[in-house]
């Protein structure tokens, strides 16, 4: 089987962790909605087994997962276009990243940026899930047999590794049955900075809620916000060549391209030489209009929970119709006696 024979299938996904901001709906939401109007088809994951590689609250686990099922809606991805699924209710995930699990080695593993990142000098402390996750970022990849895949910057080490993981499987048991799945990085905002500082990233586990525009934030108090967001005196410059050491300035600029679809050439076209008292206004105006009507309608679906609760399971029966058949034969390549009736 040739690569060009895959279907052309999008896969992506997002960490249940609480507090959705204006960095997750640039970086990944409105792209996976852009995805979503194309010619192929779109999965898209509450990742929560890689969310419980630390330790999270059950409580919070679940409000967090239905709240990001809430802003992937909110955002624009419909559930009858695009399968919306939580990670834990399609089984096929965990299965093949046991596989993975076994045909991944030690060293790529111990080489992964994140793992460095984020077990630092405890690694004797670090779960074993921790280690392991971007194995089960293969599984989850790879169990759709995905050609596309929308990630972060942050992201690209890992889907190198799932190509990794793909043509060493393909090799040992003389096949070509996984894709080699291209990471998809791209536009103006793929990194929103924190509004109270141009160098680091908006996150929300910032002390200052200053720095992000959450996505449950008020129409005032996004405006307040991008208001007080951490500039320089001087104007705006028409050439992209003028932001290149103004991180706060790139950042807003940035911002508002991404959120009107522009280019950063075309924002500059438009605002070079404004001062950011002008420019600040009109950024608030049009971060308003973007986002007010998603913050309405995610607070509209948590007081539904039951009806995230119903989609996500339709999502799930949806999604096993493509990962079933594939980890059937994926265990009758390995070599596993397939269930037989009796």
């Amino acid at each position: 089987m040739s690569e060009t024979s895959f279907t052309p299938r999008v896969f992506s996904g997002i960490q249940p962790s609480g507090n959705l901001h204006l960095g997750n709906y640039l970086g990944a939401l409105k792209r996976f909605v852009d995805w979503q109007a194309k010619d192929m088809e779109t999965i898209y994951c509450m990742v929560d087994l890689h969310a419980i590689t630390v330790w999270q609250d059950p409580a919070d686990l679940k409000k967090s997962t239905r709240e990001l099922c809430a802003g992937f809606i909110a955002a624009g991805i419909d559930p009858e276009k695009s399968i919306l699924i939580n990670q834990s209710q399609v089984p096929e995930h965990a299965q093949l990243a046991w596989i993975f699990n076994c045909v991944a080695r030690m060293g790529w593993m111990q080489r992964m940026t994140q793992w460095k990142d984020k077990a630092g000098k405890n690694a004797q402390n670090a779960s074993l899930g921790l280690f392991a996750y971007p194995a089960l970022m293969a599984a989850d990849i790879l169990v759709y047999h995905a050609t596309h895949v929308p990630v972060g910057e942050d992201q690209k080490q890992h889907l190198e590794l799932t190509r990794d993981i793909a043509i060493k499987f393909n090799h040992d048991y003389g096949v070509n049955f996984f894709p080699e799945t291209e990471p998809v990085i791209e536009g103006a905002a793929t990194r929103v900075m924190s509004l109270r500082d141009g160098t680091k990233k908006m996150s929300k586990s910032d002390p200052s809620d200053a720095s992000r525009i959450n996505l449950i934030d008020d129409a005032d108090t996004i405006a307040k916000k991008i208001r007080k967001a951490k500039t320089d005196p001087e104007a705006l410059p028409s050439e992209v060549e003028g932001l290149e050491a103004r991180p706060e300035a790139r950042n807003l600029v940035n911002i508002y391209a991404a959120l009107a679809d522009m280019t950063v050439e075309q924002v500059l076209a438009e605002a070079g030489g404004r001062q950011f008292s002008e420019f600040k206004p009109m950024l608030a105006d049009l971060a308003v209009a973007k986002m007010s009507p998603i913050t309405t309608e995610m607070a509209r679906l948590m007081e539904n929970q039951d009806e995230i609760d119903k989609i996500l399971a339709r999502g799930a029966l949806r999604a096993r119709e493509i990962t079933a058949p594939i980890l059937r034969k994926a265990y009758d390549i390995v070599g596993m006696v397939a269930p037989v009736e009796i």
